[in-house]
């Protein structure tokens, strides 16, 4: 036998191969039921509930460098969440259509899945990292960009929706996540909404908004605090406005051809 052989049939070279491939194996496997900790179970009309395979790993508890800790799986995943639609038709394969006010109903561009914890996100130093400029008086905007503040807010029709307050700042990725607008609400008079800075684009005659249309900026969620925003808010605003893309008019709904 040669050098390394255990047997005529086995030597030192396949044992270290076949370990390989049973750790590898258990290897994606554990990778696997980890990525199960979020989203897991899931839900379907026809099956119920589905946890997927491999199953759903036993709690964990994370301690974040803020102090904070988290839960994972989290407990609330597992509790099914009222679904603001209808099928069109009555097959499994049949779009949904939302009920009610379609830009609040959590569905198609308007869907928010993650139920991200209803608190703001901090920095290091336990601070949120994302506040209005006008609270972070350490920046600015730059001199060769264009300052929003005090332009005019513009609809997908032209129209004129409100004016620009303030802008919200990232202080962790040092760049604008929002801007603040001052809109017109019929019930409660002027109110102060947060607009995703992906859905606005600024220009020299104001900033325009395509996603909605004056009326419907009344509507944008709030938020509790005038000086931080919590990623469970971040995640309905951001909706809203994602919402509209596709139902802020019954036309755009219709097929292009």
């Amino acid at each position: 036998m040669g050098t390394g052989a255990i047997t005529q049939y086995i030597d030192v070279a396949q044992l270290v191969l076949y370990l390989f491939w049973i750790f590898f194996a258990g290897l994606i496997y554990y990778l696997i039921r980890e990525g199960h900790r979020e989203g897991y179970p899931m839900v379907s009309e026809g099956n119920g509930w589905i946890e997927g395979w491999p199953p759903a790993p036993s709690p964990k508890t994370y301690l974040l460098d803020n102090g904070q800790e988290i839960h994972l799986p989290r407990e609330e995943e597992a509790t099914a969440q009222a679904l603001n639609a209808q099928r069109v038709y009555q097959t499994n394969a049949s779009p949904l259509e939302p009920t009610g006010d379609p830009l609040l109903a959590g569905v198609g561009p308007g869907s928010w899945s993650a139920l991200r914890p209803d608190e703001a996100d901090l920095d290091h130093h336990g601070e949120p990292k994302i506040v209005p400029l006008s609270m972070a008086p350490e920046f600015g905007v730059s001199a060769r960009d264009i300052d929003p503040r005090g332009m005019p807010l513009i609809d997908a029709q032209g129209d004129v929706a409100g004016t620009i307050r303030d802008l919200w700042i990232d202080r962790g990725e040092m760049n604008f996540r929002y801007l603040e607008a001052e809109v017109s609400s019929p019930a409660a008079g002027p109110r102060r909404v947060l607009v995703p800075m992906p859905f606005a684009s600024v220009g020299r005659g104001g900033v325009t908004v395509d996603a909605l249309y004056a009326h419907q900026f009344a509507n944008v969620p709030a938020t509790r605090a005038t000086d931080r925003v919590t990623l469970l808010e971040e995640e309905r605003i951001t909706a809203y406005y994602g919402a509209g893309t596709l139902y802020a008019d019954p036309s755009r709904a219709e097929s292009m051809v």
